[in-house]
């Protein structure tokens, strides 16, 4: 009762637009908040950079990589699709030298962008980078197709694709747009998208340690990450993928803070930022590989997250205090730990309580999971062992009660179709389901083995007891 009578007080002073002023951060604070959320979840190593108009708050990591070493300010780790906003700025800068339009048609200035539908031809520059070219998951199943090796081939392998909808009327954020994107960056500047960003983005910006990859094969061991089992962190390798264009970037806590100081200090003109802020009409907050927001205190942000299967990242500014935030962990997509750091930054920037979690993630459901594997196997073993007491006693019609024994198997079959269905269009391959929701999938698959184990046992039996 105090607490919320002293909340309702401390809201009724702030000013008219509801938003706290920030706080000064120390890296004394960040270093307790980052210790205490590792202590309670498990995380095993991140990297964080925080800065405040032209300098460096803190660049710090913590913890240790999948490979055992200790993360620190120099580890490369991955940015995942943080690295939109990377590409975005390389089409903006070859704008700004008026060698790409915005509003002209992709196929302009590459040729090669070919689909299986007429209304391609009519897909923007500015369309890619706001995800409303038309192009979605649900047409185009980008992740569990066979995955190209380079963004010639992302490109090559839209040739019999089709559009979800017409260019411009619909928001869908599909990887598919960034690979594109970056395919462009190559074609019009005349080199390979890495070499691009090395000489145009990093090179100027003192990013020593960036660069950009093509497939999950391209990880360092810095940069490979966890799944969290059971509340611990099982180091595994990310499933096979591609993401240059649209999240191959890998940097490090120093580089994303030079990263973060550009982006308020002429990285580009003012009126290419502006264009780079302004989101389009169809989704409102999606920019040009930024997403335009607020916290939950009403502070205008401009962020973008990422989110590989074994690791997490997210970057925001805060243009009124001139704060900027880059968070990578090495944990997937599925716990967030990058969102939920981000999250407690910044009320400690805010207000300076951030939110720590009692227990490690999905603790829980997944000791829930685990409990109902193991009654599962139980029960099969039963079945198994009273398979010809099940024969004796059931005879012709009866055994068609066994079809039910099969539906953890057609489950098993039909998790990723099921999932796109759940997630309204995203694609999935079936084994990064099993990254997503681990414990339950260990379930399922167990009862499809157990369930099948049964049925072929009983109808073994009943099969015997005709031969006698």
């Amino acid at each position: 009762m105090l607490r919320n009578t002293l909340a309702a007080i401390c809201l009724a002073l702030l000013p008219s637009s509801g938003q706290i002023p920030p706080h000064d951060i120390t890296p004394a604070s960040v270093d307790a908040f980052v210790a205490r959320y590792r202590e309670a979840t498990g995380l095993p190593g991140v990297a964080v950079a925080i800065t405040k108009g032209t300098k460096v708050v803190h660049a710090k990591g913590y913890g240790e990589t999948a490979s055992g070493d200790p993360v620190t300010a120099g580890t490369p780790m991955a940015v995942a699709s943080v690295s939109k906003s990377f590409t975005s700025l390389a089409v903006m800068q070859l704008v700004e030298k008026g060698e790409v339009t915005l509003d002209q048609p992709v196929r302009g200035y590459l040729p090669e962008f070919t689909m299986a539908d007429p209304r391609a031809a009519k897909i923007t520059v500015r369309q890619l980078l706001n995800q409303t070219s038309g192009m979605a998951d649900s047409a185009f199943r980008e992740k569990s197709l066979p995955q190209p090796d380079t963004l010639e081939g992302a490109v090559a392998r839209l040739r019999t694709a089709k559009l979800a909808s017409d260019p411009g009327t619909a928001f869908s954020y599909h990887n598919t747009n960034y690979q594109v994107a970056a395919r462009l960056v190559e074609v019009v500047s005349g080199q390979p998208f890495a070499a691009y960003l090395h000489a145009h983005v990093f090179t100027p910006l003192g990013m020593r340690h960036s660069t950009t990859i093509d497939t999950d094969r391209d990880l360092p061991g810095s940069a490979r990450g966890h799944l969290y089992i059971l509340g611990q962190a099982v180091a595994l390798p990310e499933p096979t993928g591609f993401g240059n264009g649209s999240g191959g970037v890998l940097s490090t806590a120093n580089d994303m803070a030079r990263w973060l100081i550009a982006q308020n200090n002429g990285i580009l003109s003012p009126e290419s930022v502006t264009e780079m802020r302004t989101p389009s009409r169809q989704n409102g907050k999606y920019a040009l590989g930024w997403t335009i927001g607020e916290t939950e205190r009403g502070t205008p942000v401009i962020e973008h997250s990422g989110d590989l299967f074994t690791s997490t990242a997210d970057q925001l500014l805060m243009p009124e205090s001139g704060y900027g935030v880059a968070v990578m962990a090495n944990t997937g997509m599925a716990f967030a730990d990058a969102g939920a750091l981000m999250d407690g930054i910044v009320a400690m920037i805010e207000e300076g309580t951030p939110k720590i979690p009692s227990s490690p993630p999905y603790l829980a459901t997944d000791i829930l999971f685990i409990l109902l594997t193991l009654v599962t196997i139980g029960l099969a073993v039963r079945g198994v062992a009273r398979s010809r007491r099940w024969a004796t006693r059931r005879t012709g019609w009866q055994r068609w009660r066994l079809l039910p024994y099969l539906v953890p198997l057609a489950l098993c079959a039909a998790i990723a179709p099921i999932f796109r269905v759940l997630a309204r269009g995203s694609d999935i391959m079936w084994i990064q389901v099993i990254y997503l929701y681990p414990t339950f999938m260990i379930w399922i698959v167990t009862a499809a083995i157990a369930c099948t184990a049964v049925v072929a046992a009983r109808l073994c039996s009943a099969a015997r007891q005709r031969l006698r």
